[in-house]
């Protein structure tokens, strides 16, 4: 079967809802009020070491697998899950520990928000943005395999959105 070239797809057929989807989350996310809020009770103020060791964490993991995700595949970096058409399976730098460091970034610093804020809303909104990205990344992985055969692989060495965790099955 021949692999379809990116310009000859139709719109819509590279995971173009997909995209919107995710910014619709991410707005979601940042404009979700904060329930219960908790900012002048007694247990927020008990609890601080551990929100803020948790925001810390959260943002660091984050701005790592973001940023390191972001220039190992700088060639091929598209908004779209679908590869582009010169695009080669890249398994080095933080590519090397998780198959999707740019979605496990997003969801490491909102886990961080959600815990520093003691927030069951934007806890709701982040299991909602993890199953999202679980499809999504299938998805994409999906198109991956089409295009290089090697991923499956690679997929079974490595972990989906956490190292060691979520490795595809031979």
């Amino acid at each position: 079967m021949e692999k379809a070239s990116m310009k000859s797809m139709k719109p819509g057929t590279r995971g173009e809802l997909l995209v919107v989807i995710q910014m619709a989350l991410v707005a979601l996310f940042f404009f979700t009020p904060e329930w219960p809020d908790f900012r002048n009770g007694e247990l927020y103020r008990q609890l601080a070491v551990l929100r803020w060791g948790s925001l810390v964490a959260g943002m660091i993991i984050a701005a790592i697998l973001g940023i390191g995700g972001s220039l190992t595949i700088r060639r091929y970096l598209t908004p779209l899950p679908y590869p582009v058409d010169h695009s080669k399976l890249v398994d080095t730098g933080v590519y090397a520990y998780v198959r999707h460091p740019l979605y496990s970034s997003q969801l490491f610093a909102a886990a961080g928000w959600a815990v520093f804020s003691l927030s069951l809303s934007h806890l709701l909104v982040t299991i909602v943005a993890a199953l999202f990205f679980n499809y999504k990344a299938s998805k994409e992985e999906a198109w991956l395999t089409e295009r290089h055969p090697e991923y499956r692989d690679y997929a079974a060495r490595v972990g989906k959105f956490v190292p060691g965790v979520g490795k595809l099955k031979k």
